[in-house]
């Protein structure tokens, strides 16, 4: 660690083959990367029902503390006709202290939501991370306002430390043009509120309506094999993000680096896969304040 906190958001993609090669490809590029904080979505026990997780393969092969919540379990045939099973989200870092676990609105059978929180330690003291993964369907946007809504009020209530930049994490399955998001920049009221993150991407980088890849900060991409299948969310979107509450005077909150990482593929042609159907997003934070403004 240092005076930039590194953090790492990847939605993982459960279970899905080939999963060893898939996990050795993401902690190739996860080693490389030396991530101080890593957010995963669409974490799964590797039997599919409980016990050993995707997080603890990751957690323990990079020397990392884990914290796994379910988000939501489902008996068999009840999710996409699978066997019954869990799914959850997990935070990795050096050392965690605390965490918490909160409902999202709108729970529906075989896709309910969380929001898990963690106070994790670094170079200017503790700070609180948390991650998510919202509703996925195209017509969702009132579930996620809902959901944002309830992100926003649990963050706040968190603030007991004002010169320490808290970090949202996840898959948020909305575009940065939908109301959710820039509720969260904002940008637009939701529920008579108005509240104000950092999209750590856009911090550095202009939006940009052409091209599809990873430097338009692209995390849904058709160059991914994985995403064919769903073609009809919508392919080349924006919608993992790594958020950061305002900055400080002293320069805490600064985005020094934000990118889209993992992007990494193994095999060539139509055999080429990559870590996940999603790629990662990477900022660097600053957690401890300005020498001149000491």
């Amino acid at each position: 660690m240092g005076p930039n906190l590194r953090v790492i958001t990847l939605n993982l993609w459960g279970t899905e083959p080939p999963l060893t090669q898939r996990l050795d490809l993401a902690l190739r590029q996860l080693r490389a990367l030396a991530p101080d904080v890593i957010c995963l979505q669409e974490v799964r026990p590797l039997d599919g029902k409980s016990g050993r997780t995707t997080a603890d393969v990751i957690a323990d092969a990079l020397g990392m503390a884990m914290h796994y919540a379910v988000a939501v379990e489902w008996e068999d045939g009840a999710h996409a006709k699978l066997p019954a099973g869990q799914e959850g989200i997990a935070i990795l870092a050096r050392s965690i202290r605390t965490t918490r676990v909160m409902p999202l609105p709108e729970p529906r059978p075989a896709d309910a939501r969380v929001l898990l929180s963690a106070e994790v330690d670094s170079e200017g003291g503790p700070i609180w991370i948390h991650t998510t993964h919202l509703h996925y369907r195209l017509d969702d946007g009132l579930a996620r306002e809902r959901q944002v809504l309830a992100i926003d009020e649990a963050i706040r209530s968190e603030r007991t430390n004002e010169s320490a930049p808290q970090v949202l994490c996840g898959d948020f399955n909305a575009t940065p043009d939908s109301d959710e998001m820039r509720f969260l920049r904002g940008l637009t009221t939701l529920g008579g509120r108005r509240t104000h993150f950092q999209d750590s991407w856009l911090r550095l980088h202009r939006e940009c309506s052409a091209g599809d890849g990873p430097e338009q900060g692209i995390t849904w991409s058709s160059e991914n094999q994985f995403t064919r299948p769903l073609r009809s969310l919508d392919i080349d979107r924006r919608i993992d993000y790594v958020y950061v509450t305002s900055r400080k005077k002293d320069g805490r909150g600064t985005v020094h680096v934000s990118k889209v990482v993992l992007t990494e593929r193994e095999g060539e042609g139509e055999n080429a896969i990559c870590a996940s159907d999603h790629y990662g997003v990477l900022a660097d934070i600053q957690v401890m304040p300005n020498v001149s403004a000491i």
